[in-house]
């Protein structure tokens, strides 16, 4: 069990599993990218039945499915305040939707906390919150399961262009940025009196503030409206397979000027000013940076983000190549834990080292007790509170308020294991990242549940 086999696990990882710190020590480098030979590994897809990208598009069929599932209850209402009897509570709102969002983000938290791929899902979650979509919009509660497998998953050693195509496209993303809506002012939609809800900005000036690039990355609001242009038509429309189509009635007509090139109008245009981004030396600087932070530290070394910046540039956006380059970078296996984890990987962390394998019949409710946990702690998946998505640093996860709460949720967690060895536990979950101090701490615990929960409440157990 090596240190460089202990760094793997976590600044890479998940967090280890029994045994594993000992399988990556092998060769620690070689471990991590042959986790990424190939498109992420899918957590199952929601039972059949489910909304998945192609059903539930439209306002007007969400609208009518609700209506018709409510309308017993509400019957069932006007009878007994006819009667003067107790009403019936009202169903809640969105039923249907978090139901699918439970689904949906349950198979994802026990595939974390099980995966021999941590590498690869850590590389998911980057690029889901990176690319983020939240559920601060409700309809998106429907998507969001989907869009992570369609949109994300099968692109992490793929190319960016890739990746940032199969997110526009996808419905997640057009409903929580309002592209859906959105119509070209001169375009025969709205010449017909179809135009009431206009031009929207959203998704044209997230694509270039936020996903390619960045604030910084030499573009104006003329810029936003160029781009918002060229990406009317663009939508979800009923009877696709994926939901996504392009309504030539929507789309702005004519040349459009974005940056000072000149696209042409329709599908191609819009296309052509995509790719443009993708591969813009801008957004070359502007991922590489977030990927040094994310892997590396809150303020990262300009030689490691000058040579993530160079693979992308020269490859054309090759993740893979991307990922390798990080992996080999001498700054990523400093032994000094710099980064802190987040609520959900603080959370899978923790079921990893103590080796939960995700059977039993009460994995379902295993899965919402952490989602609550997790939830308590500030962090829900899917739920950022603006297109920024989480934030991936320490001072965003590290305040006393949100320490104690993790300590709690230490405490109720070790209660469950009155019997586990917290020796074992750090050597599996550790090794040789553990200190000698947490060591001793350790040794002069009370009891064995006090004594896991000082481990998952120390430093190195916070931080990766």
């Amino acid at each position: 069990m090596s240190l460089e086999g202990a760094i793997a696990t976590q600044r890479f990882g998940l967090g280890a599993r029994p045994g594993e710190i000992a399988r990556a020590s092998a060769n620690p480098k070689a471990w991590l990218l042959a986790q990424i030979a190939g498109p992420a590994p899918q957590p199952p897809a929601p039972p059949d039945g489910f909304a998945t990208a192609g059903r539930l598009v439209s306002e007007e069929e969400e609208y009518k499915a609700e209506k018709v599932k409510n309308k017993p209850a509400k019957a069932a209402r006007q009878e007994a305040e006819a009667k003067g009897e107790s009403v019936p509570p009202k169903p809640p709102k969105d039923n249907i939707r978090k139901e699918i969002w439970f689904a949906e983000m349950g198979a994802r938290m026990a595939l974390g906390c099980t995966t021999d791929k941590p590498f690869a899902e850590r590389l998911v979650r980057f690029w889901s919150n990176h690319f983020t979509v939240s559920t601060a919009k409700r309809k998106v509660m429907t998507f969001a399961g989907s869009y992570e497998r369609e949109a994300i998953r099968p692109h992490i050693a793929g190319s960016f262009e890739d990746m940032l195509f199969a997110v526009c496209m996808h419905p997640a993303m057009q409903i929580y940025l309002d592209n859906w809506h959105s119509i070209g002012p001169n375009s025969p939609a709205a010449q017909k009196g179809g135009g009431k809800k206009g031009l929207n900005e959203n998704l044209g000036r997230e694509l270039m503030e936020l996903y390619s690039l960045g604030v910084d990355g030499g573009y104006s609001q003329a810029d936003v409206i160029a781009m918002a242009k060229l990406l009317t038509g663009w939508g979800i429309y009923d009877g696709r397979p994926s939901g996504f189509g392009f309504n030539e009635a929507r789309h702005e007509p004519g040349e459009i000027v974005l940056r000072g090139k000149t696209y042409p109008a329709g599908w191609d245009g819009s296309v052509a000013a995509i790719k443009d981004l993708a591969h813009d030396p801008a957004t070359a600087h502007h991922i590489a940076t977030k990927f040094a932070t994310h892997f590396i530290a809150d303020d990262p070394p300009k030689e490691s983000v000058a040579r993530l910046e160079k693979v992308f540039n020269d490859t054309r956006g090759d993740l893979h190549a991307l990922s390798e380059t990080v992996v080999k970078d001498a700054n990523a296996w400093h032994p000094e834990l710099r980064k802190f984890r987040p609520p959900v990987e603080y959370v899978t962390a923790t079921l990893r080292a103590a080796g939960w394998n995700g059977d039993g019949e009460n994995r379902d409710k295993q899965m919402r007790r952490l989602l609550g946990a997790v939830r308590v702690m500030g962090e829900v998946p899917f739920a950022a509170p603006s297109p920024k998505g989480w934030d991936d640093n320490a001072d965003a996860w590290a305040g006393s308020d949100a320490l104690l709460d993790r300590i709690e949720w230490a405490k109720q967690f070790a209660q469950g294991l009155p019997d586990a060895n917290a020796a074992r536990l750090a050597e599996d979950g550790l090794g040789p990242l553990l200190t000698p101090n947490t060591k001793s701490v350790l040794a002069k615990a009370g009891s064995k549940s006090e004594a896991v929960a000082l481990l998952l409440a120390s430093p190195e157990f916070q931080r990766r």
